[in-house]
């Protein structure tokens, strides 16, 4: 994993949730670990990992994901065991 998506997924995994993640970030992180992603209406993004599924809303008024979505976002990488402590051990 690149120094870059390592790093972003520090800041993820850290409390209290950063507000500044920016989105196009958190879409190459996840096409990194190959993540199927599906655009579907209402400015939401169907993201795939190993058999887990959820729902992530884009920012609307901004670039930037906001702490819901950034805990949203947390629950979701950890269910799917891409984790700081995963990275770490390849």
């Amino acid at each position: 994993m690149s120094h870059k998506h390592e790093q972003l997924l520090r800041t993820i995994f850290t409390d209290p949730p950063s507000n500044n993640i920016h989105w196009r970030e958190v879409e190459s992180l996840l096409n990194h670990v190959g993540a199927e992603m599906e655009n579907i209406p209402g400015a939401r993004l169907r993201v795939k990992i190993k058999r887990m599924e959820t729902i992530l809303h884009r920012p609307h008024h901004s670039h930037t994901l906001d702490r819901q979505g950034i805990k949203h976002l947390r629950e979701f990488l950890a269910r799917a065991g891409v984790t700081v402590s995963a990275v770490e051990k390849s």
